[in-house]
C-alpha cells in the first residue's frame, strides 16, 4: 500500500476512524464503514475510495487535497464523488477546480452540494447527517452522523404479532424513529460551535479540535480566531458524554512532547480513559 500522509486509526464498536489532523498543515479523517470522510488537507491514498465527503471549511489545511482527490477518482474510472461544503464556499471551489483543470489539462469532475446549518443529508436509510454552525474565521461548519432505526411504538408492545401485522395492512404506522448520534466531527471553532450543537457531547465517538494547550496563549484571542484552548475543554469536561473523544488539531507551536505532558499535569485521567489524543 503506498502511504503518502500521516495516518492513525482507532476502532470502537464496529467503527474504524481514520486520519490525521495538525493546526496549519492538514486534516483529513474517515470512516470507511459510513462511507464517508471529513475535510480534505491531504489525500492517503487508501482514502481514494471513499465517494463522499464533508468539508467544515477552505482554509488550506481543510481542502488543499480535494482537485488531487477528484483527479484520482477520475484516473482510476471511479464515479465522481460527492462532496458537501459551506454553501458559501461553491462558487470559489467551483472557480478554484477549474483553474486546476486547465492547469492540469484533465477534467475533474464531482458534486459539490450546499451543507446548510440546522438541514440534514440523506446517506442511506439507516444514516443521515446533521450540519450546524461553527464559530471560524470564514464560514464553517459540524458534522454529526445518525444511525436511525424504526422501533415499535410504545402502545402496542405487548400485542401478537399478528395484531401488528394487521395495524400494518390497514395502514397504521405503528413504528418510530430513534436516532442515536455515532460520530460528530466539530472541524475548526471556537467554544461557541461546540456549545451549538448539544448532540456533539452525545455522540459515541467525538473529533474535536484541542488547538492551543498552553498557559500563555489567551483564550480572548483564540477565541477571537475560532479555535479551542485547553481551559475551554476542561470547562465542560462534565458534559462529554462520548465513550471516545479525538482530542487532535494542535498548534505547531508545541512539540508532542509538551503537549502531552501539559495535558498529564492538567487532565490527567484523560477523561476517565475516554480522551484519545492525536499526534
Amino acid at each position: 500500500m503506498i502511504e503518502n500522509a500521516p495516518l492513525r486509526s482507532l476502532t470502537h464498536k464496529g467503527l474504524t476512524i481514520q486520519g490525521y489532523s495538525r493546526a496549519a498543515v492538514q486534516s483529513y479523517w474517515r470512516i470507511p464503514e459510513l462511507k464517508l470522510g471529513f475535510d480534505l488537507g491531504a489525500q492517503p491514498w487508501a482514502f481514494m475510495a471513499t465517494g463522499t465527503w464533508f468539508l467544515s471549511h477552505t482554509h488550506l489545511d481543510h481542502i488543499a487535497a480535494l482537485p488531487v482527490y477528484v483527479a484520482r477518482r477520475r484516473m482510476m474510472k471511479m464515479e465522481p464523488p460527492t462532496i458537501y461544503v459551506p454553501e458559501a464556499s461553491i462558487e470559489p471551489i467551483e472557480k478554484l477546480l477549474k483553474a486546476v483543470s486547465r492547469l492540469d489539462r484533465g477534467r475533474l469532475p464531482c458534486t459539490l452540494l450546499p451543507a446548510r446549518p440546522g438541514e440534514e443529508i440523506e446517506l442511506s436509510r439507516e444514516h443521515v447527517v446533521t450540519v450546524s454552525e461553527t464559530t471560524h474565521t470564514l464560514p464553517s461548519v459540524g458534522f454529526v452522523v445518525w444511525e436511525r432505526r424504526r422501533k415499535l411504538k410504545q402502545e402496542y408492545h405487548g400485542l401478537p404479532g399478528e395484531r401488528i401485522r394487521d395495524l400494518r395492512l390497514s395502514g397504521t404506522d405503528v413504528t418510530h424513529e430513534v436516532r442515536t448520534p455515532l460520530v460528530a466531527y466539530l472541524g475548526d471553532s471556537s467554544p461557541e460551535g461546540l456549545d451549538r450543537c448539544p448532540a456533539m457531547f452525545e455522540a459515541m465517538v467525538l473529533i474535536t479540535e484541542l488547538t492551543f494547550v498552553a498557559h500563555n496563549h489567551r483564550k480572548e484571542r483564540i477565541h477571537k480566531f475560532g479555535h479551542m484552548h485547553l481551559d475551554d475543554f476542561l470547562a465542560r469536561r462534565d458534559r462529554f458524554r462520548n465513550e471516545v473523544v479525538i482530542a487532535s488539531h494542535f498548534s505547531t507551536r508545541y512539540t508532542d512532547e509538551r503537549i502531552l505532558r501539559i495535558l498529564a499535569k492538567r487532565l490527567p485521567d484523560m477523561l476517565g480513559g475516554r480522551l484519545q489524543v492525536w499526534l
